[in-house]
């Protein structure tokens, strides 16, 4: 893809236009533990990006950066269980410091995309990353795969706070082979 071209759908992606959401202000958990949050969390389900429309293996990584960031690997499969690894490096800005639920994910300089953490667990096991306009949504757990009724009290959870749960993909996870884990 051209860098122009890779802008513009970049762009896209961070809902940079000016319309208004119709539901009330996405409210964050009250507080996130930083260090406990650090690590693998696994994609189990996601309203995709274009870029991870058909991830498979998805799993986000966060460390954080002596200034305090959050620095991100997210890295997945694309196409199936034998497709070709990808991987990208954003950069997570804490913007709420008092809750830190509030982040700026910035994959090209200088736009930070809105990125909440709307949902956590009190072990830190699962969690939900969404957006103030409810275009994307990420469900992520410590491990390839949570209970079914997890899962299904999340959705319900997403569509309470005005989300198309239609739109959500379940993203496959197999990692019982050594080749599915390089």
């Amino acid at each position: 893809m051209k860098p122009i071209a890779l802008l513009v759908s970049l762009l896209s992606i961070l809902g940079l236009s000016a319309c208004s959401s119709p539901h009330p202000p996405m409210k964050t958990v009250d507080y996130v533990d930083l260090n406990r949050f650090m690590g693998d969390w696994y994609v189990i389900a996601a309203i995709p990006t274009f870029l991870e429309k058909e991830s498979y293996n998805a799993v986000e990584s966060y460390a954080l950066t002596d200034e305090g960031n959050v620095a991100t690997t997210f890295t997945f499969l694309e196409g199936g269980f034998d497709g070709k690894k990808k991987e990208f490096h954003p950069m997570g800005f804490v913007v709420d410091k008092k809750s830190n639920a509030l982040w700026g994910m910035q994959f090209i300089w200088p736009i930070k995309a809105d990125y909440r953490v709307v949902y956590l667990d009190k072990d830190y096991r699962q969690t939900v990353i969404g957006r103030e306009k409810r275009d994307y949504v990420w469900i992520m757990a410590r491990a390839p795969e949570i209970p079914e009724q997890d899962y299904t009290r999340l959705l319900k959870f997403l569509a309470d706070l005005g989300y198309d749960t239609g739109k959500i993909r379940k993203v496959p996870h197999r990692w019982d082979t050594r080749e599915n884990q390089s």
